[in-house]
């Protein structure tokens, strides 16, 4: 083997630039550091992430579904990052958890929520009743409080009928919203921008939040509101459908659990259950602390993923999973997206929600009939 050049050809292939960043000067655009001094290792990973979301990801016909997970709301990541992304156009439906939209009411009811420190007394906190999530602190009439809102919102008429988790955010959006601008705060509550937006918000497990519990206390009471979680499976379908049917989808998971699952299974749901034509989505991007090797669904990365249809094979060259906490990399990634790339066109998907599954039902009606599903 000659030392000299025998590696030049595959060294060629596979380097993407050489090593030699520039050294950082006062005043560097974040943007600008994410790009050339961001090279290696999880750094490296989260500079290809947020290239693949600007250049790709936010293409005009490419459209952006988010998976939420971890307690992102309560450290003020809804006020300072997703309301922008979604403002901005960047993010098209979002799967949550019902913890962060419970919270993220906090801020539209004008609730303080409390930066501390790890390592508190527990017993003197819930002696004073002070609530702690890790290095985050609120007062326990915090959480009464917003029961109390959710409760008599749902009483009212509007809310007596079977919704969907995306049908039924977008109404308390619609309230929380109207709260907003009467404070002259808007810009506070990612559920109220989600309403302007026209973005569906679904939750994947709607019973496993104070939401819930809350609205199982109505069901005591005869109340007839109603969470129908089999719409949001084929509602969800619809919407990656339509985006590739039109164009390309993409999904940015923030941590994993059962939203990112819910937005994954979306492309399985429409090949094996529905038997339509389809081949994954486009682009995949995870930000995750979770390990592949436990074999958990948080930690699966896109290849595993690609084998059961909820990723394009052609496209894992488009995926990147970084392996760093949500709460770092999502501020990274917006910033670099609000300076990157212009704003786009809200897509307004609640509102094309009866067109979008016109097209799913009359697709699988197809299906049925050529005999590809009994």
């Amino acid at each position: 083997m000659n030392p000299n050049n025998s590696s030049l050809p595959l060294l060629n292939r596979i380097s993407q630039r050489r090593i030699d960043p520039p050294a950082l000067i006062p005043n560097m655009p974040l943007a600008d550091v994410i790009d050339q001094v961001f090279l290696s290792y999880n750094g490296g990973r989260l500079r290809e992430a947020c290239q693949l979301f600007n250049e790709k990801m936010l293409a005009p016909d490419a459209t952006v579904g988010l998976a939420l997970s971890g307690a992102l709301t309560p450290a003020g990541l809804g006020i300072s990052c997703l309301v922008p992304l979604i403002e901005a156009g960047f993010i098209d439906w979002i799967v949550s958890t019902g913890a962060n939209i419970y919270h993220d009411t906090h801020f539209a009811l004008g609730m303080a929520m409390h930066q501390s420190r790890p390592g508190l007394d527990d017993e003197e906190l819930r002696e004073n009743q002070v609530i702690r999530i890790y290095d985050i602190v609120f007062d326990y009439e915090n959480l009464l409080g917003t029961d109390r809102f959710y409760r008599k919102l749902c009483r009212s008429e509007p809310f007596q009928k079977t919704l969907g988790t995306a049908e039924f955010h977008h109404l308390a959006g619609k309230y929380l919203a109207a709260l907003e601008e009467e404070s002259g705060k808007t810009g506070k509550c990612l559920l109220a921008s989600a309403f302007r937006c026209g973005v569906p918000v679904f939750t994947s497990s709607p019973g496993d939040s104070s939401i819930g519990m809350n609205l199982a206390a109505l069901q005591l009471e005869g109340g007839k509101l109603a969470i129908d979680p089999l719409r949001d499976v084929n509602q969800t379908a619809a919407i990656v459908y339509d985006a590739k049917l039109k164009g390309s989808s993409g999904v940015l998971i923030l941590g994993g659990g059962s939203p990112k699952n819910f937005c994954l299974q979306t492309e399985p749901q429409i090949q094996e259950v529905l038997g339509l034509e389809e081949s994954g989505h486009d682009y995949f991007l995870q930000c995750t602390d979770a390990r592949p090797d436990t074999g958990g669904l948080s930690g699966a990365t896109p290849s595993e993923a690609m084998t059961w249809g909820k990723v394009d094979p052609s496209k894992l060259p488009d995926t990147v999973t970084c392996y760093v906490d949500s709460t770092v990399a999502l501020p990274l990634l917006a910033a670099y997206a609000l300076t990157r790339h212009e704003a786009r066109p809200h897509r307004r998907l609640i509102d094309r929600m009866g067109e979008l599954m016109k097209q799913l039902t009359d697709g699988y009606a197809k299906s049925r009939a050529s005999g590809k599903r009994e």
